[in-house]
């Protein structure tokens, strides 16, 4: 299938790693000019190497996601290196993995800088040009929490349910301008994140880090855990032209995990 997106210019925040990275790649393989940040100068280094070698333009800034700064820097230098943006991935890593009662409200503050507040700032920055031109896609990458909550992920199953009323909410703001934003929800992928959130499962059960990551797989319907790559082709699909008419949504990609939400 033909996602008729070639040519456009997509910004995908912290693209230098897992599903960021891989979000990046499906996107270029489409053809699409991509924009990336990161941290890590040497992640986003190789990211980027790796990007160029798909034969499309590729723009790499270092910013931090929990930076109102850094973030329109990187959009401004983008819009000078590539043009204006078309496609928006928000993306981010998760917030601390902890119960209720060990939370601080500087936990909570961090949580909410770099979970919720980046999407909104990039989601400011990039809809006037989305609006001017009638056309965009936005995809939050968030997580299953947001219909599953989890004890051990209090702050990001409390934000990723928000960030799911925002993308509805800004999707009908935006229909009439051609615009569609969705919410993609990851369930358990094979990522860094994944494997932290495996040790502190084995050292809590005093098991090993693949006994843990084999107990979660078990709990998937699928018997695995997802690849970063089965997310970048979803996220890729809604960015396309052929889901012009799907807006809206907060779709999993969970092999069946999360059950009675229709």
């Amino acid at each position: 299938m033909d996602l008729g997106i070639r040519g456009r210019i997509a910004m995908v925040a912290a693209g230098s790693k897992g599903l960021g990275r891989a979000a990046a790649r499906a996107l270029a393989a489409e053809g699409c000019a991509i924009s990336i940040c990161g941290r890590g100068a040497e992640a986003l280094a190789e990211a980027k190497a790796g990007l160029e070698a798909l034969g499309v333009p590729v723009f790499a800034a270092q910013a931090d996601v929990a930076s109102a700064g850094d973030l329109e820097r990187w959009h401004k230098a983008t819009r000078s290196a590539l043009g204006p943006v078309d496609i928006l991935v928000t993306n981010t890593g998760g917030p601390k993995a902890c119960t209720f009662d060990g939370l601080t409200d500087a936990d909570w503050e961090a949580g909410v800088a770099s979970t919720l507040l980046n999407v909104v700032r990039l989601s400011r920055l990039v809809l006037p040009e989305m609006k001017a031109s009638g056309w965009g896609r936005i995809v939050h990458i968030t997580s299953l929490v947001a219909k599953q909550p989890l004890p051990l992920l209090t702050i990001s199953s409390t934000l990723r349910a928000g960030l799911s009323g925002l993308t509805r909410t800004l999707a009908l703001e935006t229909a009439p301008s051609g615009i569609t934003v969705n919410a993609l929800l990851p369930g358990h992928i094979l990522t860094d994140r994944q494997h932290h959130l495996g040790r502190i499962k084995a050292q809590a059960e005093g098991i090993s880090l693949e006994e843990a990551l084999a107990a979660t797989a078990a709990t998937i319907p699928m018997g695995r855990i997802g690849s970063p790559e089965e997310i970048g082709a979803a996220i890729a699909f809604l960015c396309s032209r052929p889901a012009a008419y799907i807006t809206g949504q907060s779709l999993l990609v969970d092999g069946g995990l999360v059950q009675g939400t229709f």
